[in-house]
């Protein structure tokens, strides 16, 4: 297997974290420290951030990377596959692709996943999402075995996932 770039990113204009309501989520610009983010919540209401599991997201986070980043502000990494699992989410990311300047027609594979956004839907499709990159890695070219991973992905694990392709 090939060593792995893999990184993870936000698309909309804000970082939006549920809050005490529906009508009151805790909004960060991106960069914001995870570090500043699980304070904030901790300092606004410790046993709701806790219950609702964002204070151990963010623990997670941290060990991980500093801060959230926004896909569209990220000119330095060229990826093979980004998988999105928002309809939506692979919206943005495909209009951000075909709003950059040209550049190597290097072929970015955009795979979306849909998945109720919330942390048990998160922990059952993580290892399904691995699943399926492996078995694209496994491929001689993603491009010749995109449908058949697809197909197979589908079959074992019971969830759609579409694609586009985009380039760099």
């Amino acid at each position: 297997m090939r060593p792995q770039k893999v990184r993870s990113y936000g698309v909309g204009q804000h970082v939006k974290l549920p809050g005490a309501s529906k009508d009151s989520p805790n909004v960060y610009q991106f960069g914001t420290p995870y570090r500043t983010i699980f304070e904030d919540l901790k300092g606004k209401d410790p046993a709701l951030y806790t219950r609702n599991g964002l204070l151990k997201m963010l623990e997670r986070n941290m060990a991980v990377k500093q801060a959230p980043e926004r896909w569209q502000h990220d000119r330095e990494h060229h990826f093979d596959v980004a998988v999105c699992f928002e309809e939506k989410v692979m919206e943005q990311v495909v209009e951000d692709m075909h709003n950059r300047e040209p550049s190597t027609m290097k072929p970015l594979l955009v795979i979306n996943i849909d998945v109720k956004d919330n942390h048990e839907e998160a922990a059952k499709v993580a290892p399904q999402t691995l699943w399926l990159c492996r078995k694209l890695d496994a491929c001689d070219s993603w491009e010749d075995g995109i449908d058949a991973a697809l197909l197979a992905f589908e079959k074992e694990h019971r969830r759609r996932a579409t694609y586009t392709i985009c380039h760099y």
